[in-house]
């Protein structure tokens, strides 16, 4: 994927179908990792094959897969700090929490270095990213809005997908939350954004406005199996 002055792999782990993302300015020899995985070694040599070294490891969640490969990553660049939304921290040590012990697993994750909060900007590898909380797939879920890009460009996690939005069944999902940040927090950005998601394929803010058939303009009420 290739966008003005920003290109993006995407690496997808057999497990779950889950998305990780590793995005980098042409110009510059470090990148940013989003959500990495449960297949690490194929993150790592995505990165690897690039001639890139992380600058940060971003979680939109702390949900199991898409901190599964946290561990990797870390042993493979200790330096590259781990960030995550402050509400999400618990999920990391947890495997409670992370929803592994549901797969018969007890993945944890080495500790946050930082932790981002609805508002912040958070600066690495020649990016500015915008940070919102989309509490209601998870209860500390944040997404990533890229900054100076147009078409504009968000890594939104679980929050939503294409034709469908992030289950809302866990411990601390809420349907009317998850609901009320996509219309307030990304509906209002210009329909050619383009939404990065967890899972599944690429999609607009224009095209899940009109269309979705949960929180678009003639939804009805339900979640997605993922």
């Amino acid at each position: 994927m290739k966008f003005h002055d920003l290109e993006i792999r995407v690496v997808v782990s057999a497990a779950f179908q889950q998305n990780t993302y590793v995005f980098w300015r042409p110009e510059r020899e470090d990148c940013l990792v989003i959500d990495p995985g449960l297949d690490p070694e194929a993150v790592i040599a995505s990165i690897e094959k690039q001639g890139l070294s992380p600058a940060a490891i971003l979680n939109t969640h702390g949900h199991s897969d898409h901190i599964g490969g946290n561990e990797s990553l870390k042993l493979r660049w200790p330096d590259c700090p781990l960030v995550i939304g402050r509400n999400e921290v618990d999920k990391l040590s947890d495997p409670r929490k992370n929803l592994s012990v549901m797969f018969g697993a007890n993945l944890t994750s080495p500790p946050a270095d930082h932790t981002v909060s609805d508002g912040d900007v958070y600066a690495a590898a020649g990016f500015d990213l915008h940070i919102r909380e989309f509490p209601g797939h998870s209860a500390g879920h944040v997404v990533f809005r890229v900054d100076g890009q147009n078409p504009g460009v968000v890594f939104v996690g679980d929050v939503i997908f294409q034709g469908s939005i992030g289950r809302t069944d866990f411990p601390d999902g809420d349907f009317a939350q998850l609901a009320a940040g996509i219309k307030t927090k990304l509906f209002c950005l210009p329909d050619d954004t383009v939404l990065l998601s967890g899972h599944g394929p690429a999609t607009t803010v224009g095209q899940e406005r009109r269309t979705n058939p949960f929180v678009g303009e003639n939804a009805g009420r339900g979640w997605s199996p993922l």
